[in-house]
């Protein structure tokens, strides 16, 4: 495979984004590489077009698969592992944000019920009502994402961009 110079330069941005977004440079380019792969890669393509090292490709792999963006996949007459990525962005969107929620949203608001709930007499009022909106906030956020994710993607996206118009309306 070889990339254009518009490609690398969305596997460079995709690294560099990643990076912000608190993921490895390396995954989150061997992310961008299989996303625009017409055809699964080899562990060792991707280290080829990437140049990086092999033992780098196989730990970002395994990365990328326990998130459920990359899946193995076999090709007919080759032994070698290939692997690929989604091409549907709104899936990689959902599984992204599915994976942030379980890693990072369900803890912290579990933490929070159970500050919430014990906080006394000796926790200032103003501290106790900001956990509690705090908590409120994050499973409303989190109650309307499990209630998006379950609608088609025809229905998903209406119901954004009516979203968008009401904020318009509303100002």
């Amino acid at each position: 495979m070889k990339l254009s110079p518009v490609m690398k330069r969305f596997v460079l941005h995709w690294g560099e984004m990643g990076s912000r977004w608190g993921v490895n440079r390396t995954v989150a380019q061997i992310h961008a590489l299989l996303f625009l792969s017409e055809t699964p890669l080899t562990a060792e393509t991707i280290a080829e077009i990437l140049r990086v090292a092999r033992s780098n490709v196989s730990t970002s792999i395994r990365e990328l698969q326990s998130w459920g963006l990359v899946k193995l996949v076999h090709v007919e007459g080759d032994r070698r592992d290939h692997f690929e990525a989604h091409h549907d962005v709104r899936e990689i969107f959902r599984v992204v944000m599915e994976e942030r929620k379980k890693r990072e949203f369900d803890p912290t608001i579990s933490v929070l019920r159970e500050c919430v709930n014990e906080a006394g007499n000796d926790t200032p009022k103003e501290v106790r009502d900001r956990m509690a909106n705090t908590l409120a906030f994050m499973e409303l956020i989190t109650g309307i994402f499990d209630e998006v994710k379950q609608l088609p993607d025809a229905n998903a996206v209406a119901w954004l961009k009516t979203g968008l118009k009401a904020k318009r309306l509303l100002g």
